[in-house]
């Protein structure tokens, strides 16, 4: 879930089209439960949301140098729940000084024929995964620790293997733009979470 799976959170109407601040990091197997106590401990919700979900990412090359990214993810475990088309956009380059990753973020709620729309628009799957974990909130900051499957067969979910030996974790704010004051919280709530995870301000680019 590059994921975290920002589409854990239901959209309930119309387009939401906000910037994405975002601090990443990572924990081993056997250091999950005691993150997910120390976050039960800081959080709003003592228990945190699960989540299962089915994520697939579709190409659209054209003149520009890079493709066009999307990303559809449903619910694997919540039936009824709609799919979710997602577009996130370059990192700004902004202030050096920023703490946190900032990009566009756009994500819709569609109808379950999401994929086959997309294949008619000419776009491509490039992969897939599953996505498994758990959200927590703090006031508008939303924590998710998930783990990534890999999907053995194409299309079936039910064949799949864990990617690593690790979970991501991913704290995040959608907020309308110019809001840089939620980094410094972010950051704040970041260094509560030392020395169980680091979380970091990652450019994707470096990355490639």
């Amino acid at each position: 879930m590059e994921a975290p799976p920002v589409t854990m959170m239901p959209v309930t109407g119309g387009t939401i089209n906000m910037m994405e601040y975002l601090l990443q990091g990572s924990v081993l197997d056997q250091s999950l439960e005691s993150l997910l106590h120390r976050l039960r401990g800081l959080c709003d919700n003592m228990e945190p949301e699960t989540f299962l979900d089915h994520e697939m990412v579709f190409l659209l090359k054209g003149q520009q140098a890079s493709p066009f990214v999307l990303r559809a993810r449903r619910s694997m475990d919540k039936s009824g729940m709609p799919w979710h088309l997602r577009y996130l956009g370059q990192p700004e380059i902004g202030d050096k000084n920023r703490h946190a990753l900032v990009r566009n973020c756009v994500d819709i709620a569609t109808s379950d024929n999401l994929t086959d729309f997309l294949v008619e628009m000419g776009f491509r799957m490039d992969h897939e995964f599953v996505a498994k974990g758990h959200v927590f909130r703090k006031g508008i900051m939303k924590i998710v620790v998930y783990k990534i499957f890999r999907i053995l067969m194409p299309g079936n979910t039910d064949s799949i293997e864990p990617l690593s030996l690790s979970y991501l974790v991913e704290l995040n704010v959608v907020a309308p733009a110019g809001q840089d004051v939620v980094s410094d919280d972010m950051r704040n709530f970041a260094e509560q979470l030392k020395p169980l995870v680091h979380l970091e301000k990652i450019d994707p680019k470096r990355l490639m």
